[in-house]
């Protein structure tokens, strides 16, 4: 059961906006067991638009339009759209009334006649309601495939996939099922854990496939599983993940689809009662940002000193200057120092610091750029730890923040 995607405008294809709209829809339609075969950018142009339809149509059961239905010129899709299906244009008393309700919402003004020409739709369209804004979603079929065109916006395409697009390919189409896990691992890379999973990957049921997913520090494990019966495909997985957790259990920290590894942490502090204060200097607050980002952080996270230069590290932290000096700013000595006085100043359980080298120069240290110590202070000591993160600037520190939540998850189910 294939669909397709197409999002119409040139400001996607100039890099003016980002197409989000594709990837909701796609998971949307995941969901209820419809594989997106393609996704296609066109731009505002007739001739365009209309062969992405003929080659999209030759491909899927559901093609998908986003985009290109406002009231201004350069808007063509829904007379192109009624081109392709041999249409002419009707009112839909239905739609215009919409949109004078809407205006009358938020302008003395009466309706133009651009306005008014939103309530054209193809004389042969079902029109799909757009309760968020006056263009209307069309969907209409050709030769068994349905075609949807629903307004770029993302909050009215949203609305519109979800109350209106949905539910009717759900009514209209038999459709096999798609369940998808995640497993999030932390702490291997991917050829290492390639090697350690061979056997059991090349044991997978033909119906499951394994996509690896690595990203600055973790590498996630997707198991897609596709079949007639929903209960059969959630034991066999379930059965490979219990299989899984076996060669690397120490290693997976939870399913994408349920919590983050900074979510785990939480609960993990608020179920132990205990508190937890960072000191932040080469990841610049982004462990902070993480944390409190989350609802509730304020029951456990006491908060951060982002000492970013070394005078803040002595003035404010109180890192003895002739240990910086001694041992160099980025140490394990310094990362130490930093995490034992920040759990003293703001009188924690717990601390996490990190000081490091994140390019593009070396700073007051002459470590190697990529070079970051993490140190983890708990009620029963400190453990610093060293790692060499390459020489991109922002996927070092990206790194540094998922190993320091990673170390932190380890030290507290120690308590």
């Amino acid at each position: 059961m294939f669909a397709e995607i197409i999002t119409i405008g040139d400001e996607i294809l100039i890099g003016q906006i980002v197409d989000t709209n594709s990837a909701f829809i796609a998971k949307e339609l995941n969901k209820i067991g419809v594989s997106v075969y393609q996704i296609t950018s066109v731009q505002d142009n007739r001739e365009h638009i209309l062969n992405a339809l003929a080659e999209a149509k030759a491909r899927a059961r559901i093609v998908i339009l986003t985009g290109g239905l406002g009231p201004t010129k350069d808007d063509i899709t829904k007379n192109t759209f009624c081109e392709f299906f041999n249409d002419t244009l009707v009112q839909n008393d239905a739609v215009l009334q919409q949109v004078k309700e809407l205006f009358a919402s938020f302008t003395s003004k009466p309706i133009t006649e651009i306005n008014r020409q939103q309530a054209l739709v193809p004389s042969k369209a079902t029109v799909l309601h757009n309760a968020n804004g006056t263009a209307p979603g069309m969907w209409m079929q050709s030769d068994g495939v349905a075609f949807v065109s629903l307004p770029g916006v993302p909050f009215e395409m949203k609305r519109l996939m979800i109350e209106k697009v949905i539910p009717k390919i759900i009514k209209d189409f038999n459709r096999p099922y798609i369940l998808h896990r995640t497993l999030v691992t932390y702490g291997m890379g991917e050829s290492a854990l390639a090697e350690k999973i061979e056997d059991w990957e090349d044991n997978l049921p033909s119906f499951i496939k394994l996509a690896y997913l690595p990203n600055l520090g973790k590498v996630r494990l997707r198991l897609s599983a596709t079949g007639e019966d929903r209960q059969t495909l959630v034991n066999a997985v379930e059965d490979q993940i219990k299989k899984l957790q076996l060669l690397i259990g120490d290693i997976i920290f939870g399913t994408e689809d349920e919590e983050t590894l900074e979510e785990l942490v939480a609960k993990l502090f608020t179920a132990k009662k205990m508190t937890l204060a960072t000191a932040e200097s080469c990841t610049g607050g982004k462990i902070a940002e993480r944390i409190t980002a989350l609802s509730g952080a304020s029951a456990y996270y006491k908060g951060t000193i982002v000492s970013y230069a070394t005078e803040a590290k002595i003035n404010v932290l109180q890192v003895p200057k002739a240990l910086i000096e001694e041992y160099s700013v980025v140490s394990a000595e310094v990362a130490k120092a930093m995490a034992l006085n920040v759990k003293s100043l703001l009188k924690t359980d717990f601390s996490v610091a990190t000081t490091g080298n994140a390019g593009p120069t070396k700073g007051d240290s002459d470590a190697e750029i990529g070079t970051v110590y993490i140190a983890i202070a708990t009620p029963n000591g400190v453990v610093v730890d060293k790692f060499v993160f390459g020489k991109q600037r922002a996927r070092i520190v990206q790194k540094a923040v998922n190993k320091a939540f990673e170390l932190l998850q380890k030290e507290i189910v120690k308590i």
